[in-house]
């Protein structure tokens, strides 16, 4: 445990932080595989991937995942729903 005042306060933080940090990266698994479900069920998923792009990018932007990542998935998911239009 930290002994320093200020030592304190940054592990506060870092907790704090991580905490927002997996809710943000959590909602963007979650919507990238609501597309793909739905994609294997055969639906529309127009909307879906629109909502995917959203928090993919919400979470570059954040620094939760680096931009390229969140690029690369974009572009996976995306080349993938037409495939299968």
């Amino acid at each position: 445990m930290p002994i320093k005042n200020n030592a304190k306060k940054a592990l506060r933080q870092a907790k704090k932080r991580a905490i927002a940090n997996k809710e943000i990266r959590d909602a963007a698994k979650k919507a990238v595989k609501t597309v793909v479900k739905n994609l294997e069920a055969k639906m529309d998923v127009k909307e879906e991937l629109r909502l995917a792009q959203k928090k993919l990018d919400k979470a570059a932007k954040k620094g939760v995942i680096k931009a390229k990542t969140a690029s690369r998935k974009i572009s996976r998911l995306a080349k993938r729903v037409a495939k299968a239009k």
